[in-house]
């Protein structure tokens, strides 16, 4: 889509990357927030959704590619990225206004070559300011010094170079509902089990019970999650049960086809 020319020159010299499978639901709200960047980059891994066309009215360069996994799909991305920096952004997140403020002299920070960006959780649309902790991740960086790892779940975002943090949030609005946010935990229980299964980990149900019981008093109790209300609460306990099927699986399954496919929604 066509943008008059003034627009075009207030663009920061930053690509923002994203990968996409089955996004149709958030692609549009995250793409209507990067109108500050010059360069908007879109990996999709086979969507069977609307998600492609969506994205491609918001830029052209819009890819699809087969499922390699969350890093090197990433790092695909990257590798389209032109502009000397570069934004990771999820499909279920949105640029804040006060982020797009501070990017501009972010940037011109020569000894810096990447920035810890903290992450806030949308539930409902209200803002979770206290059950799942102060999340932060490396988002923004230096293109020429910078990969992902190919982790299966959590990849990392590894710099050569100092790292800063900013301190204005991405907002997540990572649950469409109560029934989408439990089968994310499903997935990633899985995802997690496997990996850990690959590295020699073990595990047993007492072990399990221990580690969801943890969660729970960590997220509800000590990350003060009651302070959040009953979306504190309804958190706490899908976090709980995450973490306790990730161990029973790590205890019983032996392989899981679902951790071949991706989600990011």
């Amino acid at each position: 889509m066509s943008m008059p020319k003034s627009e075009i020159e207030k663009r920061l010299p930053i690509s923002v990357i994203i990968i996409t499978y089955n996004e149709a639901s958030n692609i549009a709200r995250t793409l209507a927030s990067l109108s500050f960047a010059e360069e908007i980059i879109v990996v999709d891994s086979g969507s069977e959704d609307n998600t492609v066309n969506i994205a491609r009215r918001y830029t052209s360069k819009v890819y699809v590619h087969d499922w390699p996994g969350y890093g090197p799909q990433k790092n695909r991305a990257l590798d389209y990225a032109t502009c000397p920096w570069v934004l990771s952004v999820d499909a279920d997140e949105v640029v804040s206004d006060a982020l797009v403020d501070v990017l501009a002299q972010a940037i011109q920070r020569e000894n810096i070559a990447g920035y810890y960006i903290p992450i806030r959780l949308m539930f409902y649309g209200r803002l979770i300011r206290h059950t799942v902790g102060r999340s932060q991740h490396i988002r923004l960086f230096r293109r020429e010094v910078t990969r992902f790892d190919d982790k299966a779940i959590h990849e990392n975002c590894m710099v050569d170079g100092k790292v800063a943090s900013l301190d204005k949030p991405l907002y997540h609005y990572s649950y469409r509902s109560v029934e989408h946010m439990l089968d994310k935990m499903n997935l990633y229980s899985s995802l997690s089990a496997r990996m850990k299964a690959g590295l020699g980990k073990r595990a047993s149900v007492t072990k399990a019970a221990l580690h969801g019981l943890w969660m729970f008093l960590k997220m509800y109790i000590f990350n003060r999650g009651f302070l959040d209300g009953s979306a504190g609460f309804v958190i706490s306990v899908a976090f709980a049960e995450g973490s306790y099927y990730r161990y029973v699986k790590l205890a019983y399954d032996k392989t899981d086809e679902a951790c071949n496919s991706p989600s990011f929604d």
